[in-house]
């Protein structure tokens, strides 16, 4: 009688032992399926399109430089007319769609997002696309008296998407072993 109770303990411990560690694995599972998501379809295009975007705008100042390497636009005499036909070309070839892509990732994406509240400054890079949107529109319509967003560029999604990045790049690779 002893012998079948312990028999039956030990044979309800082991399934319980096996309940709990499929429980764990798929538990990890689940964790590693979530992060692959965040860096594939979020994290990793919106690092690489900040980086792209951030790159190609210190080309473009660069090149356009004021004495000083300061942009047209930060400098005290205005921009030419050959300067803003330029950064027209800039915004509609290269900026407007980088940064646009940008947003329509926090829009389609925005539950990869690590936070439990949407980062401000992802919301201010929503108003800066719309603000460009209209500022092309107007160019569009032959009016070039405007060349900003009416939203300043929020400079924090770069170093947001790298460091979100790099932590579940590392997370990755502890859940991987």
């Amino acid at each position: 009688m002893i012998t079948l109770a312990v028999t039956i303990t030990l044979a309800f411990a082991g399934y319980v032992a096996t309940y709990l560690n499929g429980l764990r694995l798929a538990q990890r599972q689940g964790r590693l399926a979530r992060i692959n998501s965040q860096l594939s379809d979020f994290y990793g295009p919106l690092l690489a399109l900040a980086e792209a975007n951030g790159r190609t705008f210190d080309a473009f100042v660069e090149r356009h430089a004021r004495p000083g390497g300061v942009s047209p636009f930060a400098d005290k005499t205005p921009p030419t007319e050959h300067e803003l036909a330029e950064w027209r070309l800039w915004v509609m070839s290269v900026f407007l769609p980088n940064i646009q892509a940008m947003r329509d990732l926090v829009i389609q994406h925005a539950d990869l997002i690590n936070e439990s509240e949407m980062p401000p400054f992802l919301l201010q890079l929503a108003a800066h696309v719309s603000g460009y949107e209209v500022t092309v529109a107007r160019w569009e319509a032959g009016s070039h008296d405007r060349h900003l967003s009416v939203a300043s560029y929020p400079h924090e999604v770069l170093a947001y998407a790298r460091e979100g990045f790099s932590r579940l790049k590392r997370e990755q690779g502890r859940l991987l072993g």
